[in-house]
């Protein structure tokens, strides 16, 4: 690892607390490519499954500075946050595994289709003219969660990126609630898919030391340094904003980094005459 690559990650770092504190997400939809880039560059043998498990070692730190924040703030309802979290931490343990055996270009397009959809949906949401109560069905909360796990062990994001959506669609809670409420849950979820992606990359040839697993010990150092404070400054930066602004905010980082890792994963599959569409980025992605 080179000192640029170490910048490139601490400035990531940045980006990336602030973004988990302010949108309610874990900020792997930001450290999933880029550190797939960064391993790339280094010449690892399989780098998407390496970046997806060190992007949920950086979320759980991350995600447990901007809760505490968001609690401070009275806005975490933490009965969904609990249901939800263990069992989308289940699911991600057990997606973890099966992700393993997946190829690359699947994991790409899976990440890139799931946060666009969830993108264009937030887009075209419309809050009902009378207010409606949150759905508070236990039962509801497990059945959503379950999904939400599974995508965080496939994408290397904490789950927030999909959760604040189906909250504030599916669930019917209030902008702000939803990013809290989120927050907490990916602390719980990405312990999951954390454990398996260890787990199941242990005593695996061809990861850069020192590793735990499919973690990466440096680039998590790098990543987690500031990326756990920034998290404190996005969360008290998104009380201070309108929901419609915050919602609008969150589509958008979506949008850029779904639709960018998706075309990577469809460059897989068609080959390298596919890569001049984005090649103004200059990322090997």
């Amino acid at each position: 690892m080179t000192i640029t690559h170490i910048i490139i990650l601490l400035a990531t770092g940045i980006g990336v607390g602030f973004a988990s504190g302010l949108l309610g997400v874990g900020g792997g939809f930001i450290v999933t490519p880029i550190q797939y880039m960064v391993f790339t560059s280094m010449g690892v043998e399989d780098p998407m499954k390496l970046a997806i498990g060190t992007s949920l070692a950086v979320v759980l730190p991350t995600a447990l500075s901007g809760t505490w924040r968001h609690n401070k703030k009275g806005a975490v309802w933490w009965k969904p946050a609990i249901t939800m979290g263990v069992c989308s931490a289940a699911a991600a343990f057990g997606g973890a595994r099966l992700a393993i055996y997946l190829p690359e270009a699947v994991l790409k397009m899976v990440f890139g289709v799931v946060v666009l959809v969830a993108g264009i949906r937030m887009l075209i949401f419309k809050p009902p003219s009378v207010e409606q109560e949150p759905r508070s069905n236990p039962w509801l909360w497990a059945a959503w969660a379950i999904p939400v796990g599974l995508i965080s062990s496939f994408t290397g994001v904490g789950g927030g990126i999909v959760a604040v959506p189906i909250m504030m669609l599916a669930l019917r809670f209030k902008m702000h609630t939803a990013v809290a409420t989120s927050l907490a849950m990916v602390v719980f979820t990405s312990i999951g898919g954390l454990t398996g992606y260890i787990m199941n990359g242990w005593g695996v040839s061809g990861i850069p030391s020192p590793n735990l697993g499919y973690v990466h010990i440096w680039s998590w150092l790098a990543l987690a340094t500031t990326s756990i404070g920034m998290a404190q400054v996005g969360a008290i930066t998104a009380h201070r904003l309108p929901a419609k602004k915050l919602r609008y905010m969150f589509v958008l980082v979506v949008f850029f980094m779904g639709g960018r890792m998706l075309w990577a994963g469809v460059q897989d599959v068609i080959g390298p005459e596919a890569l001049s569409l984005f090649d103004w980025l200059g990322w090997p992605i």
